[in-house]
């Protein structure tokens, strides 16, 4: 990988009420002209997105949205849209030019509501005195941030740019491990990667190039083969690896050949705990053992590839239920960034690991399933419960366990 995933950067919106220079400030903090400034109102109807450099907290992108006073029918799918961008957000900035009323409040409200952080930007401080804005007093009354800017005066984007290096989120600070604190240094760690017609051609997938990566962060090391290879790789080895880590998909046969005693899991399940909550997908689970006859599964995905003839959501996780639980079940597939506001039509929710998505999505993503009262969980571990893996799975994760058995037993 030559670039950061957008999953792992710092995901800061931009928000504010039309024609305030949300787009103008983007380009001044980039110093790029990504957006397009027009003196007419409107001019941002979608999210744009720009992917840059932010030291110290390294990789984040900045996300402009539409104008949240739009009008009309059009506007207020936009005004819906730029709200739905909060579900992503793990920092934002509040935009005026001036102004101060229900809509900003709004938009606090939204972000307080879901603990993002923020910081207020009194923009264009070169045509506005704010010193005569009386509201600007109270929201530091508020023990609410707010900085002044102006495009061309350099000064004033870096202290705004400091405001958010101080205010970000501490986890952006730390360093994240998908993988790196379950094994020892100098450990081994086996990998199982299938190459079939699902796979990308000339390279692996990205959960699978990002858990390579933090094994060597980690000064461990890392054997991979695909699963038709794996018994001659066991084979090979001196002494057997501290863990497997298989595809999903390949979790039945890989759990065949790998002796009990050698701890086994898969890359979706280390991404349920990087990118999501384990214990929350691990509960979500065992609402497989409830289906019945007519119940109704969302299949949901964070990247929108073309789906194979033999997909693992659309057509493999399907068929293994309907065989383990002898029902006719309905399934309905979503790609993207988008879901059903209603949820509650559906049994159970089966995500994919998440990869394209950072953490603040798919814990929304969480939060709005159990809000509704349904159970969710992701493909690896649905795939490992249907095959009668799930503990041995959880084996390299005793605490989760440990919950899982503790439920079980209430």
């Amino acid at each position: 990988m030559q670039r950061t995933p957008k999953g792992l950067r710092l995901h800061i919106g931009i928000y504010g009420r039309r024609n305030v220079g949300k787009s103008s400030l983007l380009n001044a903090l980039t110093r790029q002209d990504i957006a397009i400034v027009s003196p007419h109102k409107g001019t941002t109807t979608d999210p744009v997105q720009k992917a840059m450099e932010l030291l110290p907290l390294g990789p984040v992108v900045f996300i402009d949205t539409a104008g949240v006073d739009d009008e009309g029918e059009l506007g207020e799918l936009r005004i819906s849209r730029s709200m739905a961008t909060m579900d992503k957000v793990d920092f934002a900035l509040l935009v005026t030019d001036g102004e101060w009323g229900r809509g900003e409040e709004d938009v606090v409200t939204a972000l307080e509501e879901r603990k993002i952080p923020y910081v207020v930007v009194c923009h264009k401080a070169d045509l506005v005195d704010y010193a005569k804005k009386p509201w600007l007093d109270a929201l530091k009354a508020r023990k609410i941030t707010a900085i002044e800017t102006a495009v061309g005066r350099q000064n004033t984007m870096d202290q705004l740019l400091q405001a958010i290096i101080k205010q970000a989120p501490a986890s952006f600070m730390e360093s994240e491990q998908i993988i790196g604190d379950l094994i020892p240094s100098g450990g081994l760690v086996l990998l199982v990667v299938p190459v079939d017609s699902e796979a990308p051609k000339g390279r692996l997938i990205l959960p699978q190039v990002q858990t390579i990566r933090d094994i060597l962060d980690n000064r461990a090391l890392c054997m991979v083969c695909k699963e038709s290879e794996l018994a001659a790789a066991l084979d090979r080895l001196k002494s057997p690896p501290q863990l497997v880590v298989t595809d999903s998909q390949a979790f039945e046969s890989v759990s065949a050949m790998v002796p009990d005693e050698i701890p086994l899991t898969s890359f979706s399940i280390l991404f349920a705990r990087f990118k999501a909550d384990l214990a929350t997908l691990v509960l979500g689970a065992q609402a497989i053992a409830k289906l019945k006859q007519g119940d109704k599964i969302l299949i949901a995905e964070s990247c929108t590839h073309h789906p194979g003839h033999d997909d693992i959501g659309r057509v493999k996780i399907p068929r293994w239920l309907s065989t383990l639980t002898q029902a006719e079940l309905e399934f309905d597939a979503v790609q993207g960034p988008t879901m059903p506001e209603d949820l509650s039509q559906y049994a159970l929710i089966i995500h994919c690991g998440g990869c394209m998505f950072n953490r603040r999505m798919m814990l929304a993503r969480l939060s709005a399933a159990t809000s509704q009262g349904v159970p969710i969980t992701n493909y690896g571990l649905a795939i490992a419960y249907i095959h009668g893996i799930f503990k041995r799975a959880l084996r390299i994760f005793p605490q989760t366990l440990a919950a899982l058995e503790a439920a079980e037993a209430q």
